[in-house]
């Protein structure tokens, strides 16, 4: 029995003018319709309930004051996805734009939603974030994108192919290059067998080791300290290939697809211009990088903040060694209360002004 509710799309044109027949996106509700609406979408591989730790009564996101919404991204299992979907093959690119595209049909249509209070999320759910506040810049009140990035950046790109070569490899097949998929004739295009399936998948979770957590992670042994691994290869054996393998081969590739091509700005209002994207947003965006995340780099975010017009954003790192999992999914305690402490403050008075006077209450750890 599935704890999450469906709207269907009917025949969905993707921006690449592609049309998903029935098409439906999967999503679940927190609170009453009446209270003011938040979009807090997913992330790669996340299910909805993967982003219910930053959900609470005593939170910030709490359904006793706001009507939450968690839609889920194309491909994630739940939407429509590879997994439960038989054709097409290979899965059509959906990117950002679709995916926001969708769930604001989701929000007014099926919801009533006139106004959103707040759009936030990590990671490609931060993507998301852009997107909504770009594609529909008059809709949102507040912004929070979290350890992620309005596009993917080159060496995101580059990182990405790594990831998406594993699981290729893993069947004899190869990148189509970036920003396309697999190098296999549709017509010849197969899936994984099962052997192929768990060779792929942990060869993905052990790429991913040496990206989602920082130097200083791996350096002050967190993985033995906080989470309880007596070596690094039981970290990787029981963390991240025990990750990997929860999933389906064809629905990362298909989210990586949406990853790797995400631009807020290739949109028709935009053409491709990322600063003008950048300065024609009117949500109050506070952006929270992670000051040790190794493929959503600071640099990007304050790049983005500086493109913003005057008093619409404020940057602030997490000051974290947890890398890009400092923004999720709840793994490090100490960095989950920093977040909440600051959407508090932000989501109370809307200001950007007295966010960074929140104390971290970070554990002093070397960098």
């Amino acid at each position: 029995m599935t704890d999450f509710a469906i709207f269907n799309l009917g025949n969905f044109t993707l921006q690449s003018s592609v049309i998903l027949q029935n098409a439906y996106i999967a999503y679940k509700t927190y609170g009453d319709a009446s209270n003011p609406a938040i979009v807090y979408p997913t992330w790669y591989s996340g299910l909805i309930s993967d982003n219910e730790w930053l959900i609470g009564d005593d939170m910030a996101l709490s359904p006793k004051r706001y009507f939450i919404v968690i839609p889920a991204l194309f491909g994630n299992g739940q939407s429509m996805s590879p997994s439960n979907t038989p054709e097409p093959r290979p899965f059509p690119q959906v990117t950002m734009f679709d995916n926001v595209a969708a769930q604001y049909r989701l929000v007014t249509e099926a919801l009533k939603v006139t106004h959103l209070r707040a759009v936030l999320g990590w990671s490609m759910g931060a993507a998301q974030t852009y997107q909504w506040i770009t594609q529909y810049p008059d809709f949102v009140d507040l912004a929070i994108p979290f350890c992620g990035a309005a596009r993917c950046s080159p060496h995101n790109k580059v990182f990405l192919e790594g990831v998406k070569s594993a699981p290729l490899a893993a069947k004899g097949a190869v990148s189509d290059g970036i920003c396309k998929g697999e190098a296999t004739a549709a017509s010849q295009y197969r899936n994984w067998t099962v052997n192929e399936r768990e060779t792929g998948l942990k060869a993905l979770g052990r790429v991913y080791a040496g990206w989602g957590l920082s130097q200083a992670f791996y350096r002050e042994k967190v993985y033995k300290s906080q989470l309880g691994f007596q070596t690094l290869e039981d970290f990787m054996v029981g963390f991240w290939e025990a990750w990997a393998l929860s999933k389906d081969p064809e629905n990362m590739m298909a989210m990586l697809d949406t990853w790797q091509s995400a631009d807020c700005s290739n949109q028709d209002a935009y053409k491709g211009d990322f600063e003008l994207a950048m300065r024609s947003i009117k949500a109050k965006t506070l952006v929270l990088p992670s000051k040790t995340d190794l493929y959503f780099p600071p640099e990007d975010s304050e790049y983005e903040f500086s493109c913003m017009l005057p008093g619409v954003g404020k940057c602030i790192e997490f000051p974290s060694i947890w890398g890009h999992w400092a923004g999720g999914p709840g793994t490090s305690k100490e960095d989950a209360k920093w977040l909440d402490r600051k959407l508090k403050i932000f989501f109370e008075n809307g200001s950007l002004d007295d966010v960074d006077n929140v104390s971290s209450g970070m554990a002093s750890l070397s960098l």
